[in-house]
């Protein structure tokens, strides 16, 4: 990048820093200019029902019977009661002060792109198609997308030997997938959940096979994060002929392979009732009470390098951080090759620390933290665990690690990708922004003024 095309990048991100603290603070004046001393008054009532918010959503999930309902009631009304009252107090002025925030968030965030480093693509490397890919698909994940998509027919079609699991019968996928490799497979692949892809995939990385991911399941969060075509299924088997390969890490939770996450806590006990399945819903409203204020289950500790979680109600340990800053972009990860576990620990004992927890992120409610391994203890000798989804009762302690680069997948060469995530807005680094850059230009004009006068 030349001086001056550096020099006019700096320029816009000056004047986007300035717009963007000028719309914010229009956001803020304008409802106080319309409202007077009653818009003081309004700031207090949004204050106030956020936090009503929060601790009604804790006694709705911590309370059974009356309470529950009525705490539910109030979790729904407060938030439409404070709209209701900006709404007939500001009238024009609350949708305007809505279009300038996000005309503040907008400039602001571009203002902050050149602080922001872009995530750097995994590398891809081209190897020759597989002359025998074996792929195991389960017709009942993702609601029927196997035959919805004609995937068994594609994928014959472009040379692939299929098996599917059959509705009645409970098969082995890692004695599957190893079989597979001792018939001469070169490519292993699965169209299910990411709870099998998990296991298979665990089995190519020990044989060094490239590994096909076809996003059949349900909510695909590993295939989101590879970048691929979840609308469209039948597009992931375009790797098989037309693919390049991605290098990414698999984590191992006790032994067992996880893609996504292993989960630990009020979640992960959750999960292990027969009737999570059909009532989720249900299930978890049934549950969580007696779980989030530790009348049963296990008190939990969580150890990384150097930093201990002491009993907190749940404990996340993913294949690579999550996304923690980019609200539009939680529940993904900007990278899967970084050989790192990310660690979200919540604990909250009290509505007033639900409320903390909502209202500040920072807030000791919430740890996140990343490390190459984690150790999972509980006063139990057992702990309950979601590995990728799956139930699981794994023997304490569980140790968590992550094997970075053990995996080859194989995807489409053409494929949507992973949109990279947006800066934090940082309110600080905006006014640095839009004040220190124009008095270094000027400062650089004095200079350069000085010299000319010392060197006509």
């Amino acid at each position: 990048m030349t001086e001056d095309t550096s020099g006019a990048t700096r320029g816009r991100q000056r004047w986007a820093a300035r717009a963007a603290l000028a719309a914010a603070a229009l956001a803020v004046l304008l409802p106080l200019a319309k409202g007077g001393l009653s818009g003081l008054l309004l700031l207090a009532i949004a204050f106030v029902g956020a936090v009503v918010t929060a601790a009604a959503a804790w006694w709705t999930l911590t309370r059974r019977g009356p309470l529950r309902w009525v705490a539910a009631l109030l979790a729904m009304a407060a938030p439409a009661a404070v709209v209701t009252v900006f709404a007939l107090s500001l009238l024009w002025a609350v949708p305007v002060s809505l279009v300038l925030w996000a005309l503040a968030v907008g400039t602001g965030r571009y203002a902050l792109r050149g602080d922001h480093p872009r995530s750097r693509p995994a590398r891809e490397r081209r190897t020759p198609p597989p002359r025998r890919p074996f792929l195991v698909m389960n017709p009942r994940s993702g609601g029927g997308k196997v035959a919805r998509f004609g995937l068994v027919e594609k994928a014959e079609r472009l040379g692939a030997r299929v098996v599917l699991l059959g509705p009645d019968e409970q098969r082995d996928v890692t004695a599957l997938a190893r079989a597979a490799v001792a018939d001469g497979a070169d490519l292993l692949g699965v169209a299910g959940g990411d709870g099998t892809q998990a296991l298979v995939a665990a089995v190519a990385a020990e044989h060094g096979l490239p590994f096909l991911v076809v996003c059949a399941g349900t909510r695909n969060h590993f295939a989101m994060d590879l970048g691929l075509d979840r609308d469209d299924p039948a597009r992931c088997l375009d790797a098989l002929t037309d693919g390049v390969e991605l290098r990414v890490d698999l984590g191992y939770a006790g032994g067992h392979p996880f893609v996504n996450n292993a989960s630990f806590g009020a979640y992960a006990a959750v999960v292990q009732s027969p009737a999570y399945r059909d009532d989720k819903i249900g299930t978890i409203l049934e549950l969580l009470p007696e779980l989030l204020t530790r009348r049963v289950g296990p008190r939990l500790t969580a150890r990384t390098e150097g930093t201990t979680l002491d009993a907190p109600q749940a404990v996340l340990v993913s294949n690579n951080p999550y996304r923690t800053n980019d609200p539009a972009g939680i529940g993904r990860r900007e990278r899967l090759d970084s050989g790192l576990l990310g660690v979200l620990g919540i604990k909250v004992d009290s509505a007033a620390e639900a409320a903390a927890l909502v209202l500040d992120r920072a807030s000791e409610g919430l740890a996140v933290l990343t490390t190459r391994e984690v150790v999972v203890d509980a006063d139990q000798p057992e702990i309950e665990a979601g590995v990728d989804g799956e139930a699981m009762t794994l023997p304490a302690p569980v140790h968590c690690r992550v094997d970075p680069g053990a995996l080859r997948v194989r995807v489409p060469r053409k494929r949507p990708g992973v949109p990279d995530s947006q800066p934090p807005l940082n309110w600080r680094r905006l006014r640095e922004l839009a004040t220190t850059a124009g008095r270094t230009r000027a400062t650089r004009r004095g200079v350069h003024a000085e010299d000319t006068a010392r060197h006509p």
